[in-house]
């Protein structure tokens, strides 16, 4: 996993931990400890991320270096 991605966006945006901790409801120094890889942080955080970038879960995990954000209307059509 690319743990890096996640303070490169966040600087790109200009922004601290402090304001991403903001955004995910937990204090700055449990946001430090994902950046650093000490501690995974959870699918939902990283759900919250991706709407908040615009972006997927995918790029904020390396797994795509594509950058936009996955249509919003998800229906499930069976």
């Amino acid at each position: 996993m690319n743990i890096e991605r996640l303070k490169e966006i966040r600087e790109d945006k200009d922004l601290y931990q402090k304001d991403i901790a903001k955004v995910l409801n937990i204090p700055q120094q449990n946001y430090s400890r994902y950046e650093l890889g000490i501690v995974a942080m959870p699918i939902e955080k990283y759900a919250t991320l991706a709407n908040f970038y615009n972006t997927s879960i995918d790029y904020l995990v390396g797994l795509t270096n594509e950058r936009k954000s996955y249509p919003k209307n998800c229906k499930n059509e069976d």
